[in-house]
């Protein structure tokens, strides 16, 4: 078992940014690209400049698998290197996505040689990274929010493969491919580090529930933890999922993250009278922290428009919390760090980053909204008083 120590997280700071670097097909089966779309490909290096007061030197980007492998087998990784080389200049360490919502055009997860092939672009990925990076630790996240992408495509319709009453075929198809591309970045480079990255949720029963909707509440709730627990071989062992391919635990957490079923209502986050049934983030994350025993981190959260200040002070207070009980919290993503648009209605702007943009500027133009800057900067002061009480050991996954 090893020991806990502030040199054991893989890191660079503890703050990070999240650049938005979906390629998927929307609802309406348009190719949404937000790279480019944001401006972020246009503007790296102003983007990674104004990140610097803000104490971020880690970000998660994107490699973009759908522009990547045009033709099967056949890769194109120029944009990457675009990237990395930012990245070197100004001494930023990436965290690299290889799926992020978005494959090629003849592949979706139930295509018979979906797991095949993402696990050659793995290789290549590395063998790529490589060749441009010789020293330096690796941090990869195989395939972004399982469990969202497969309701999404699965269940909702709302992008490939397009279904209804398929999200655990969705799922398991994904697992299939996320395990045997575990295995062969670990073939490729031994000393790489792997990232999951998976929604935080907390599903409730209502008022005066019948048996069937604690039963159904229960089951929908326990299914977050689904996708790390067939990377772990916990469930479906026959994919190969093992201990070992479990590594940094990373949940991704918004203000919409818990809700109530039959009706539906999301839990307010900042009632004025608090919702019985809201869980604090601390809880949530020594839960989860006891189900895996693995170093973790918030690889997600933001909220939209003039809240955004309120929930970075939530952050701080939870994030704190956990940091004083001892626990291995080692980072916390601002995810978009550059606000986006929405998916299927790219007019629409969420007004959730740290940097809102500026729709009549080329690029667009970044505008920071100082409020959140502010808030944001209280927040690592706050985060980085909370000391940790003790060293722990990380306990044996059972």
């Amino acid at each position: 078992m090893a020991i806990l120590t502030p040199e054991s997280s893989p890191f660079q700071s503890f703050w990070w940014g999240g650049y938005e670097c979906t390629d998927q097909l929307n609802a309406f089966g348009n190719r949404v690209d937000f790279l480019p779309l944001t401006g972020h490909l246009q503007l790296i290096d102003e983007d990674y400049q104004a990140q610097k007061p803000f104490n971020i030197g880690t970000v998660r980007e994107g490699i973009r698998w759908a522009h990547i492998e045009k033709t099967p087998y056949h890769y194109d990784f120029s944009t990457v290197k675009t990237m990395l080389d930012a990245g070197r200049r100004h001494g930023i360490q990436q965290i690299w996505d290889l799926c992020h919502f978005g494959f090629p055009d003849d592949l979706t997860p139930l295509h018979p040689m979906f797991a095949r092939r993402f696990a050659a672009l793995c290789r290549a990925f590395v063998d790529f990274y490589r060749a441009e990076r010789p020293d330096g630790p690796l941090i990869v996240t195989p395939i972004n929010e399982v469990s969202f992408i497969s309701w999404l495509g699965g269940e909702a319709n709302g992008t490939a493969p397009y279904c209804h009453g398929q999200g655990w075929r969705v799922k398991y198809g994904l697992m299939r491919a996320y395990i045997e591309g575990s295995y062969a970045l670990r073939e490729a480079d031994p000393g790489i580090r792997l990232l999951t990255t998976e929604p935080l949720i907390n599903i409730v029963p209502p008022p005066n529930p019948w048996a069937s909707h604690r039963r159904e509440a229960r089951d929908a709730h326990n299914n977050q933890f689904q996708a790390t627990d067939m990377l772990c071989g916990r469930l479906c062992p026959e994919l190969g999922g093992s201990p070992e391919l479990l590594d940094i635990v990373g949940f991704n957490y918004y203000y919409d993250n818990q809700w109530q079923l039959h009706p539906y209502r999301k839990l307010g986050w900042n009632d004025p009278q608090p919702d019985p049934n809201w869980v604090p983030l601390h809880k949530l994350l020594q839960k989860a922290y006891k189900r895996y025993g693995r170093p973790f981190a918030i690889t997600e959260t933001s909220h939209p428009g003039v809240d955004r200040p309120l929930w970075w002070r939530m952050i701080a207070e939870e994030c704190a919390h956990v940091l004083r009980k001892g626990l291995p919290l080692q980072g916390v993503c601002i995810y978009p760090l550059i606000d986006r648009p929405d998916w299927d209605h790219l007019h629409h702007w969420h007004q959730s980053g740290l940097f809102d943009a500026d729709l009549a500027q080329p690029g667009p133009g970044r505008v920071l909204h100082q409020p959140s800057a502010e808030a944001l900067l209280r927040a690592q002061a706050a985060v980085a008083a909370a000391k940790p009480a003790r060293r722990r050991k990380l306990p044996e996954l059972l």
